[in-house]
């Protein structure tokens, strides 16, 4: 039941910019935090960004504050990563993320490579 689908991802030289896309269904929209993951090769998968369905607070990794925004659409029920100023080492599968009834969902990802 729960679904979460993204997209926008692509390749992009450095310094540009996406925008991702996570639309969900399957569950109250509002009362859920949604994140956006991201795993690069060779690396661990790590929390990009944050949000709240309750009450907007954001979350942003160290690495990306400043640069990445975090949205959402609870019309639309669907939450945006826009990234901007990419760098080569925000290549990576990015994922979003749902904790419901005890479970994390997960999206089939979207790749985003940034080039040098």
């Amino acid at each position: 039941e729960v679904q979460l689908v993204e997209s926008g991802g692509g390749l992009v030289q450095a310094g540009g910019s996406l925008r991702l896309s996570c639309a969900t269904s399957g569950f109250t929209f509002e009362d859920f935090t949604i994140g956006w993951f991201r795993q690069a090769p060779g690396k661990g998968r790590e929390a990009a960004s944050c949000i709240s369905g309750v009450d907007g607070r954001t979350y942003y990794a160290d690495s990306v504050s400043g640069r990445f925004t975090i949205s959402n659409d609870h019309a639309k029920k669907t939450v945006y990563l826009q990234m901007n100023n990419l760098k080569p080492e925000d290549t990576a599968v990015y994922s979003c993320n749902v904790l419901y009834n005890g479970n994390n969902y997960w999206g089939q990802g979207t790749q985003v490579t940034v080039s040098s």
